[in-house]
Formats: structure tokens, C-alpha cells, sequence
């Protein structure tokens, strides 16, 4: 079983992953993000959507949302976020490797580093051309990742994130094969016990996730350093990558 398969994993660190912290600032940045200002009623596309951060926020903003996911823990925690919001969206329990709508959707969002999971490189591109087949001629992706270069500024020490009750998670992150894969590796500590876990998942440069985009098609290619359409530069937090379905 691959990691990402792992339903004990998104059940137990999710809180770490998704905290409530996280939720507001995601909606924030949905609010207020020029790089998520799309026409009214744009069908969008929340491509490993996890437990719904994005797809209140994004359904409240005027589009019409689909969320699609392999957990279906992940999916049960987005359906109940969605119903207390009261938002409309549309859930789908699918694997991102498989999973193509032909020319359904005007945007399709990959966030919080949910790209390059799998361990060969072509499986990779695959979720690209999926993602590629399943936009209208105009339409856009927008890829979220930790981008090398944004990395190799503050990976370091481990990491403590202290959750409800007194538990806390310490994240280790280790580069492998020569900066182009990272693990992470997760201790979650709670009422004396510790579970431990690890994902890996490919790392890109702006230069190569860019390079991803045009072999798979997408014109009009671009790099940012943020939300907020910042450059991809060294102030960078992030690594976003946009790129355009040709007409």
C-alpha cells in the first residue's frame, strides 16, 4: 500500500494538516487571491480536495464547485464541512491517476502540495494530462506546491506542531536523490503513545514543473511566488504554476 492510500494516516494527522488556522487562512486567500478571480458560475475543479478547505470558500466566492479525492475519510470530513456551510458541491470519490471529465471544467486547482505523489515520473505527468483533458479549450490549472527553491530556504530542524489536548506532531523533512524527492516523516504523540508516518512525493523548481506543463500542452505558462500573484523570486513562500487549455 502507498502512503497516499493510507486511511489511518489522513485520519490521525490531518488535524495537523488542516487545522483550524488553516481553514481561515485558505478562506482569506480565496477571498481576496487574483489568481482565483474567475468568471461567475466558472465550474471548478478542487483536484484532491482533502477534507474541503477550498471548497467552502470557493463555492461562496460564485462558482460551481467538484471536489474529487481518494480518502474516503477525507471525503466524509468535506461533505459534513459542506453541509453545516450550506454550500453546494458536488463530491467525487475518484483516484487523480484515473480520473478525466472531457472538457468539463473552466479551472482545475491542485493545492497544498498534493502533486507528485507517485513514484514513477510518468505517472506524474499522467495526472497533468488528465488534468489538461478534462478543462474547456481557454480553461486554466493551478498547481500549489513547496517548490524546491522555496524549500532549501528554511528546511532544517525538525518541526513541532502542538494540537488540542497536549498532543503534538514533530515533522522531519529529509531530501533524497539528489534534491528531487522528499520525505517527510510524522510522530504524532498523544496520551503517551506515538504513531509514526511518512510520505514522499517528488520536488520541483519553477523551471521544471513549468517544463511539465508545456510537454503536457498548457500555453501561457506562468510561475508565481503566492497566492497574492507575487513573482516566483526569493521572497517566494510558495510555488504556483498556471497554464492555459489551448483554444
Amino acid at each position: 500500500m502507498h502512503w497516499y492510500e493510507d486511511e489511518d494516516f489522513w485520519s490521525e494527522f490531518s488535524e495537523t494538516m488542516f487545522s483550524g488556522r488553516r481553514r481561515s487562512e485558505t478562506a482569506e486567500t480565496v477571498a481576496t487571491s487574483p489568481l482565483l478571480a474567475f468568471p461567475p458560475g466558472a465550474r471548478v475543479l478542487d483536484l484532491c480536495c482533502g477534507p474541503g478547505v477550498y471548497l467552502v470558500p470557493l463555492a461562496r466566492r460564485g462558482y460551481t464547485v467538484t471536489g474529487v479525492d481518494l480518502s474516503p475519510v477525507m471525503l466524509e470530513r468535506a461533505r459534513a464541512v459542506c453541509a453545516e456551510a450550506g454550500a453546494d458541491v458536488r463530491l467525487v470519490h475518484a483516484d487523480m491517476l484515473e480520473h478525466v471529465e472531457p472538457e468539463s471544467y473552466d479551472v482545475v486547482l491542485n493545492v497544498f502540495t498534493s502533486f507528485g505523489y507517485f513514484d514513477d515520473p510518468r505517472d506524474n505527468l499522467r495526472v497533468l494530462h488528465n488534468a489538461h483533458d478534462s478543462l474547456v479549450p481557454g480553461g486554466q490549472l493551478l498547481i500549489d506546491v513547496m517548490g524546491k527553491e522555496v524549500l532549501a530556504g528554511w528546511i532544517g530542524r525538525p518541526q513541532v506542531v502542538e494540537l488540542e489536548g497536549g498532543a503534538y506532531v514533530v515533522q522531519r523533512d529529509t531530501v533524497l536523490d539528489d534534491w528531487s524527492r522528499l520525505r517527510t516523516d510524522w510522530t504524532l504523540v498523544r496520551d503517551g503513545t506515538a504513531r509514526e508516518s511518512s510520505i514522499t512525493s517528488f520536488l520541483y523548481s519553477g523551471t521544471e514543473l513549468r517544463a511539465l506543463f508545456e510537454q503536457v500542452g498548457f500555453t501561457d505558462v506562468e510561475c508565481f511566488g503566492d497566492f497574492d500573484g507575487a513573482p516566483y523570486d526569493q521572497h517566494a513562500r510558495r510555488l504556483i504554476v498556471r497554464g492555459t487549455r489551448p483554444v
